[in-house]
């Protein structure tokens, strides 16, 4: 390959490379990629894996696009001075490059894998002076109802949350199986019926953080929205004294009526008596208990 042919097929991939990267790079400033605008830290540790992650692997993806142009572009049958050299078959060296290089950062990833998984365990516990919050979370057909049993208040659709205090979320579903994800604010865990999941999160800064369900459960799905409103505990706690002595009352009939499927319900908050705070593990248990069949 004479020098003319080299500059022009460095300059192409210069130029491919460089239009992917403004490309990109328009993208992200126009458009809300909500797992890369990370608004808690448990999101942060997550994006800051994704990143480390992507750069590691492009490490092996893009020498080996280049060399598919390249190889392909010398060794082209027009190309008299393309050198014939069979020995690379059994090159140390060769094979030492292409087998050793992609093993050190398979293992480097193994290593970040491992790590990783343990520190973003969505059980494990945000360590902090404050006391979590405790939010028991139901998936219905086809909206979200937040309990906060400590406050005696509930809510649909609609998740206040003090910031810069660990929230603990206990996750069920009345429901076909369903995921609860906040993106801003971390990775999603499952609802399913019959079972109790848990998550944990913390919201940095003040903001309303969307909600939805990521996994498909029937024709409402794609409405299964809600609004994280994370705000300082002086606000919550103000929410959570006017909410109480709310006329809405969340018991056990207005929670049947609200389990009835349904869709583009509005968000609403309620009073929850401290004399049904059973709710979240009556729903729980109503699938674990054996029923009995037609005829018995």
């Amino acid at each position: 390959m004479n020098k003319k042919l080299k500059i022009i097929l460095i300059l192409g991939v210069a130029i491919v490379i460089l239009a992917a990267t403004a490309l990109a790079s328009w993208y992200l400033s126009n458009h809300n990629v909500a797992v890369l605008d990370p608004k808690g830290v448990v999101a942060e540790d997550q994006r800051s894996l994704l990143v480390t992650s992507t750069l590691l692997m492009a490490l092996v993806v893009v020498p080996v696009l280049f060399m598919i142009f390249a190889i392909a572009w010398r060794y082209r049958e027009g190309n008299k001075k393309a050198k014939y050299s069979p020995e690379l078959a059994g090159s140390r060296i060769a094979e030492a490059i292409w087998w050793l290089i992609p093993l050190a950062i398979i293992i480097v990833l193994a290593g970040l894998t491992y790590t990783s998984s343990h520190r973003l365990d969505p059980y494990r516990a945000i360590t902090s002076d404050k006391p979590p919050l405790k939010v028991q979370v139901i998936a219905l057909q086809w909206k979200w109802l937040f309990l906060y049993p400590e406050e005696h208040v509930a809510s649909v659709n609609y998740l206040p949350l003090p910031t810069d205090r660990p929230i603990d979320f206990t996750i069920t579903a009345d429901a076909p199986m369903n995921s609860f994800w906040i993106p801003q604010l971390g990775g999603q865990i499952y609802a399913m019926p019959g079972m109790s999941t848990k998550l944990h999160l913390q919201a940095s800064e003040p903001g309303d953080y969307r909600g939805s369900s990521a996994n498909l459960s029937g024709k409402g799905f794609a409405g299964m929205t809600f609004t994280a409103h994370a705000t300082p505990q002086q606000e919550f706690d103000a929410w959570v004294v006017a909410t109480r002595n709310s006329a809405n009352q969340m018991t056990l009939d207005s929670y049947e009526e609200l389990a009835k499927p349904s869709t583009d319900v509005k968000p609403a908050s309620y009073a929850f008596p401290a004399s049904y705070e059973g709710l979240y593990d009556t729903v729980v248990m109503k699938y674990m208990t054996p029923r009995k069949s037609e005829g018995q």
